[in-house]
């Protein structure tokens, strides 16, 4: 079954919040380039709260994910990103079921 998380980032202002897109967006050629099971690794912008972004990343499972952490990119990204934010919270998620996931594909 897939593995999951959903990030809420609260950068400093709307000037941090685009340099942490710019950061993010170099972990993201990382993960395009060098991270199968990485299934899903998406940068939301959150309607009328131009400070705030949310992350929601898919695994294909656990392990996938600690690969996904323990890669060059990523860690730069973990190391550098204190410094636009203000806060952030992650919450993990065990799939239940969906479509077009690792899960749907189980149940096929």
């Amino acid at each position: 079954m897939g593995f999951g998380l959903v990030v809420r980032f609260i950068a400093h202002d709307p000037t941090a919040a685009q340099a942490f897109d710019r950061l993010a967006e170099e972990a993201l050629n990382g993960i395009r380039a060098q991270e199968p099971g990485t299934l899903v690794y998406v940068n939301h912008a959150v309607a009328d709260e131009p400070r705030v972004r949310v992350f929601y990343e898919l695994y294909a499972d656990r392990e996938a994910f600690e690969e996904h952490e323990r890669q060059p990119h990523v860690r730069r990204f973990l190391a550098e990103r204190g410094q636009y934010l203000e806060s952030f919270e992650v919450t993990f998620l065990d799939e239940i079921s969906g479509k077009g996931t690792a899960g749907d594909q189980a149940l096929q």
